[in-house]
């Protein structure tokens, strides 16, 4: 395959800083050159270039860092729209999450894709309903067409993807609101109390039923926090209880044998609560797994 990576260094919808790091740490464990050995053709168009959070001011408070996060994802786009148009399969390293605002209106433009969302958190958040303020806790909801304008008709008019083709791998800490706002837009949230009871084999076979019902492939945004921080503990938001190092493989595996992915984000890598680049390690693992590598 073609593949384009793309660093988008951004803090800006993170309570916490230190993920504008995670491009340069998942690069450091060997990305490029693991992918290369899988025979793809490999191309980093760098990262997108970015002030620091210091120099902007934080705006409203339950949109912090509003006009960073829509620079941000304007960026990203400016870089993988000529990539995906050369027909390269965008990967997009995070930073915070709320890049997919880009990386999934770039997988939109022109196609009807599905989005696997795997991560701890439904990032359904609304500046009405969220309790902190963070656009990383909201881009989802604004690709579905809630919440402010500003990010609802961000590179392009209203939503970018179907509710009913998105579905959502690994939850564990979900708000109040946004419980009440997945569950009126029909997201299909498979949490981690599904994961013990029914295996993720079988969870990831009906989210990727899900996903697949678009009928363009689909976009996969995975945020390291999905993996418990015993094994990832360099991620923005930890939470306990999480899908262990095989699962996460797992996952991968699953969707490079289904053979419908069209870009991937890894998100929320943050070095500086890392040990020894466990978790940028993991990061470049899921890419390879994502494209190929098997025990066997």
């Amino acid at each position: 395959m073609k593949i384009a990576i793309i660093g988008v260094p951004t803090d800006f919808g993170s309570g916490r800083r230190g993920v504008d790091m995670g491009p340069s740490a998942i690069r450091y464990a060997g990305l490029q050159t693991g992918l290369e050995r899988l025979g793809h053709d490999v191309l980093d168009l760098g990262d997108v270039l970015l002030p620091v959070v210091e120099q902007l001011a934080v705006g409203d408070p339950t949109l912090r860092h509003l006009d960073g996060c829509i620079a941000a994802a304007e960026g990203l786009v400016a870089r993988a729209e000529p990539a995906r148009a050369e027909g390269r399969i965008p990967i997009v390293l995070g930073g915070d999450h709320s890049l997919a605002l880009g990386s999934v209106a770039v997988a939109a433009r022109g196609r009807r894709p599905g989005l696997l969302w795997v991560d701890a958190h439904g990032d359904f958040n609304t500046a009405t309903t969220t309790p902190s303020g963070n656009i990383h806790g909201m881009p989802l909801a604004a690709l579905c067409g809630l919440g402010d304008r500003r990010l609802v008709n961000l590179l392009g008019h209203g939503p970018k993807i179907d509710p009913r083709h998105v579905a959502i791998v690994g939850a564990r800490d979900l708000d109040d609101g946004e419980k009440r706002l997945l569950r009126e837009a029909g997201i299909a949230v498979f949490t981690m109390q599904q994961i013990d009871r029914q295996g993720l084999a079988a969870v990831m076979a009906a989210a990727l039923d899900v996903v697949r019902a678009g009928g363009d492939g689909f976009h996969v945004s995975f945020d390291l926090d999905v993996v418990d921080p015993a094994e990832a503990p360099g991620v923005g938001t930890p939470v306990p209880g999480g899908i262990s190092y095989r699962e996460a493989h797992l996952v991968m595996e699953l969707v490079a044998e289904d053979g419908e992915l069209t870009s991937l984000d890894l998100v929320e890598v943050n070095p500086i609560l890392d040990r020894q680049n466990m978790t940028g390690q993991l990061a470049a693992e899921m890419a390879w797994s994502a494209f190929g590598k098997s025990i066997f």
